[in-house]
C-alpha cells in the first residue's frame, strides 16, 4: 500500500524549490517531478538531516554533496515511512517513539523517586541500625562533648558544686544498674526555663532548669533521667545522628549540593533539636527506663506521675512544646508504663534521704542570685 504526500524538491545546485509528489512504497521513496519524470530513492541511501524536533520541517537528502533534498512540513511523512518499511527505516526518526519515550521517562523518573523515598524511609534506618554497633565509643564520647559544648556551654551551666553533687548521686544510682556499659555518664544542668532534657552520644545527659524545677522529689527526676539514659545505652542518639546525616547527604546529592548537605547534616547533629527518635525507640526508652528504675529499687510511680505533670503542662503551654514534643501518644504510653509498673513498691529505696529537694532543684536560681549579689558587691 502506497501513500502520497506533497513536498518541495531541491536539486542541491540552485535555491529553486520545486513542488513534487512523494509516494511512500515498501522499498523506496518515489518522487514525481513537475516535468513528468520521476526519481526513486532507496530508503537505505536517504539521510535525514532535519525533523527530529517538534515543529521542525522534515528534510531528507540523497546522493553525494551537493545533495538533492526534499522538504516536508509535517513529520507524518516519517510515520508513513516507518509504517511502510519498518525494517529499512530504522535510521529515520520515529515520531511515535516520542510518546513512548515520554512515558518511559516519566515511568523511570517515578521509579527513581519511589526508590529514593523507599531508601530514605527504610534503607537509611536499616543501614544506620547496622552501622551503629560498629561506631567506636571514643567517637561517640567526642561527639557528645561537642554537642554539649554547642548546646550547653559552660557560661550557661549551673555550677553550684554541692547541689550538683547531690543531683549527680541520682544519676550515678541509675548508672550503677549498667555496670557493663562502656559509657561514663556526665550530667549538665543548663540555666534555661524550657521543660526539656536530652541525651547526647557517649553518656552525656543535659537537663534544663525548667524541667528540674518542675520536679517535686529526686525520684521524679530519676524517671526522666532513666528515659534519657536509655537513649544513650541503646545508642538511639548515635543512630539518629547517622540517619539524619545520611538522609541529608542523600537529599543534597540528588540536588547536587553535596558540600552544603554535609555541613547541614553535621550542624543538625550538633544541635540535636532536629533529631527525632522513632516511636519504637521512644517506647524502648520508656520501658527500659522503667526497668532501670526497678533495677535501682526505686518506685516507678513518681516517674509516671511526673510524665503526667509534664503532659498537663504541655497542654497548657503556648507555643512549641518542649520535653513531650518528640514523645507522641502519651496517653497510650502512660497506660503502658502504668501496666508494666505493677503494684506500688512498699520497700522502695529513697533517693537523697534527709536532703531538701526544694533547695537542690533551685540550684540555677540560687547560683544566679549569688552571681548577682557578687556583682553588686563589686560595684564601685
Amino acid at each position: 500500500m502506497s501513500t502520497d504526500r506533497t513536498a518541495h524538491y531541491l536539486d542541491g545546485r540552485t535555491a529553486t524549490r520545486h513542488r513534487v509528489t512523494l509516494t511512500i512504497s515498501p522499498a523506496a521513496l518515489q518522487i514525481a517531478m513537475p516535468d513528468g519524470s520521476s526519481k526513486q530513492w532507496p530508503y537505505g541511501q536517504i539521510r535525514q538531516t532535519q525533523g527530529t524536533y517538534r515543529g521542525e520541517p522534515v528534510r531528507l537528502e540523497f546522493g553525494p554533496e551537493p545533495a538533492e533534498a526534499v522538504v516536508v512540513a509535517s513529520r507524518a511523512l516519517l510515520t508513513d515511512i516507518h509504517a511502510a518499511a519498518p525494517a529499512l527505516a530504522q535510521h529515520f526518526h520515529n515520531p511515535s517513539w516520542r510518546n513512548a519515550r515520554l512515558a518511559w521517562t516519566l515511568g523511570a523518573g517515578l521509579g527513581i523517586v519511589l526508590m529514593l523515598i523507599g531508601f530514605y524511609r527504610w534503607g537509611i534506618p536499616g543501614l544506620a541500625s547496622a552501622a551503629t554497633p560498629f561506631v567506636p565509643t571514643l567517637w561517640e564520647e567526642s561527639l557528645g562533648r561537642q554537642i554539649v559544648e554547642h548546646l550547653a556551654p559552660e557560661t550557661q551551666q549551673c555550677r553550684d558544686p554541692e547541689r550538683l553533687r547531690k543531683i549527680d548521686q541520682v544519676v550515678q544510682t541509675l548508672a550503677a544498674t549498667q555496670p557493663a556499659s562502656p559509657y561514663r555518664v556526665t550530667l549538665s544542668v543548663v540555666d534555661n526555663p524550657a521543660m526539656n532534657a536530652f541525651a547526647a552520644p557517649g553518656g552525656q545527659v543535659v537537663v534544663l532548669r525548667g524541667l528540674l524545677e518542675q520536679t517535686t522529689n529526686p525520684e521524679q527526676l530519676a524517671g526522666v533521667l532513666a528515659h534519657e539514659l536509655q537513649h544513650v545505652y541503646q545508642r538511639h542518639s548515635t543512630r539518629a545522628i547517622l540517619e539524619q546525616t545520611a538522609g541529608t547527604l542523600l537529599l543534597t546529592a540528588v540536588s547536587g549540593d553535596l558540600s552544603g548537605g554535609l555541613a547541614w547534616g553535621l550542624q543538625g547533629a550538633q544541635t540535636m533539636g532536629s533529631l527525632h527518635y522513632s516511636r519504637i525507640h521512644e517506647e524502648e526508652a520508656d520501658i527500659e527506663g522503667l526497668r532501670m528504675m526497678q533495677a535501682a529499687h526505686l518506685d516507678p510511680a513518681p516517674m509516671i506521675a511526673f510524665y503526667e505533670t509534664l503532659q498537663k503542662a504541655e497542654q497548657d503551654h503556648v507555643g512549641p512544646p518542649d520535653f513531650l514534643s518528640t514523645h507522641p501518644n502519651m496517653d497510650q504510653r502512660l497506660a503502658t508504663l502504668t501496666a508494666r509498673a505493677g503494684t506500688p513498691l512498699t520497700d522502695a529505696r529513697q533517693l537523697l534521704p534527709g536532703e531538701d529537694w526544694e533547695d537542690i532543684r533551685t540550684l540555677c536560681r540560687l547560683q544566679a542570685a549569688k552571681r548577682s549579689s557578687q556583682d553588686s558587691i563589686d560595684l564601685p
